[in-house]
């Protein structure tokens, strides 16, 4: 087998020691704002001795794997990862998991459709491998726009990816922020739904914008932006679209006043742009001071981040559930900030059988 397999091997070993997190080195931000202590500040030590607990990553965003567990003091799981000549994945553990509760830590973001394979493969070789409790942190969930049947004979996808990963082996899932909340219900297994919200809301009090309002960019969004804009104590406006066909919107609108207004346009992703940039000049023609952005999820396929680069946006801030580009991570109008900490509180709960709700704002 070894002789067919590409050299380009992905092999995630760490020692059986705690790793502890440099607060200089990790600016993660927890749910309540404040900076991530620590582990051993926090005295959270005691789970890097619980042999029972384990985290896994997959090769999708392995950084904020990485992070999750110096957040929650202990060391990633052992495993190796290869692919052959043609592309089919390989996977294997290299430590023993019998009877564990496991997270595994993958969104299923481009390549989507090879990290939510990659997902799968890794959940089966868990339960065969006898894990007493998978858990899949799903950061991003791919397919969450395809919810529902919106046009004659097309497929509810999102229901299918909540089929395949309880068929392959999963017994729990923790999600960030999903296109349509009614998702969880797709499931058959316990859910728990995370909101970056937190967050967002930490740094932008600290920017402290004058006049602030915060906009939803479709009617869709409402609910999002209300809520954020009750933490901000902000007043709320929406911008009435209408899409043309995917990834293509055209601006009607804005309901609300914003002149002389510094507008947020908060949003679960940025895809193309397209719409956020239309939005924004939307925004402005209606007498906005400045037009801000943020999301949880920085998809930016296409030409997202030169549309965003040429937009009068004055900043776009998003979370690292989603790896960044070398060219979104050049871009000065892109700001990330970590959700390490809200993840690697929430994971801790699950694991000890505590109430996640304390998460929420």
């Amino acid at each position: 087998m070894s002789e067919e397999m590409t050299q380009n091997e992905m092999t995630q070993a760490t020692p059986n020691t705690a790793t502890i997190v440099d607060p200089g080195i990790l600016p993660a931000i927890a749910a309540g704002g404040q900076p991530v202590k620590a582990a051993a500040d926090r005295k959270r030590g005691r789970l890097s001795d619980d042999k029972r607990f384990k985290i896994f990553s997959g090769s999708a965003n392995k950084a904020l794997s990485e992070e999750v567990c110096a957040f929650v003091g202990v060391s990633m799981g052992q495993t190796k990862m290869q692919t052959f000549s043609d592309g089919e994945i390989h996977f294997q553990l290299l430590e023993n998991v019998r009877g564990a509760d496991v997270f595994v830590v993958q969104p299923t973001c481009f390549p989507v459709d090879q990290h939510l394979v990659e997902l799968l493969i890794m959940i089966d070789a868990l339960k065969r491998a006898s894990a007493g409790r998978i858990t899949v942190v799903i950061p991003y969930y791919g397919y969450a726009r395809q919810d529902r049947k919106d046009r004659p004979r097309v497929a509810i996808s999102s229901k299918l990816v909540a089929d395949l990963l309880q068929t392959a082996g999963a017994n729990r899932a923790l999600l960030v922020d999903l296109h349509a909340a009614q998702i969880q219900g797709f499931f058959n297994i316990p859910v728990d739904h995370l909101f970056a919200s937190p967050v967002l809301v930490s740094h932008f009090r600290d920017l402290n914008l004058p006049n602030l309002t915060v906009v939803s960019p479709d009617a869709g969004g409402v609910e999002r932006a209300r809520f954020f804009a009750k933490k901000m104590d902000a007043a709320l406006a929406i911008v009435d679209k209408r899409r043309v066909e995917m990834n293509v919107a055209e601006v009607m609108h804005v309901i609300g006043d914003v002149r002389g207004r510094t507008c947020l346009v908060i949003d679960d992703l940025i895809d193309t742009a397209g719409t956020l940039v239309k939005t924004a000049s939307a925004l402005k023609e209606n007498g906005a001071d400045a037009v801000y952005a943020c999301c949880s999820h920085p998809v930016f396929s296409g030409a997202a981040v030169e549309n965003i680069s040429k937009s009068c946006l004055a900043k776009v801030v998003v979370t690292n559930t989603i790896p960044l580009s070398e060219a979104a991570v050049r871009e000065p109008k892109i700001e990330k900030l970590t959700i390490a900490g809200l993840l690697g509180r929430a994971i801790q709960s699950i694991h000890e059988e505590t109430s996640v709700s304390k998460l929420f704002l």
